[in-house]
């Protein structure tokens, strides 16, 4: 099974990863099919750089994201909702 996971990066107490397509029985920090991006998480705010329409490719051939790649793209590549203008002033 291929999976969307992250690979550590970085030097020792300096984590960076970044985002692969990888088979699901590989290491963590061994071969990978494809980078779709990367994360580093010790800026504030944390830096999120992935495409999205990769990712997407990858989902509809069957790839299986892990938990913190599944809350990377719903945090951070979700669009939020917009709000009209006229409604954000009548709710003040």
């Amino acid at each position: 099974m291929v999976a969307i996971r992250l690979r550590r990066a970085g030097s020792k107490k300096r984590p960076f990863f970044r985002v692969v397509v990888t088979d699901s029985r590989a290491a963590r920090d061994s071969s990978f099919v494809e980078i779709l991006g990367h994360y580093n998480p010790r800026t504030r705010p944390a830096i999120v750089q992935v495409d999205r329409e990769r990712v997407d490719f990858w989902l509809k051939k069957g790839a299986q994201p892990s938990d913190s790649v599944r809350t990377l793209i719903a945090r951070h590549l979700t669009p939020a909702p917009v709000v009209p203008v006229a409604a954000a002033v009548e709710a003040k």
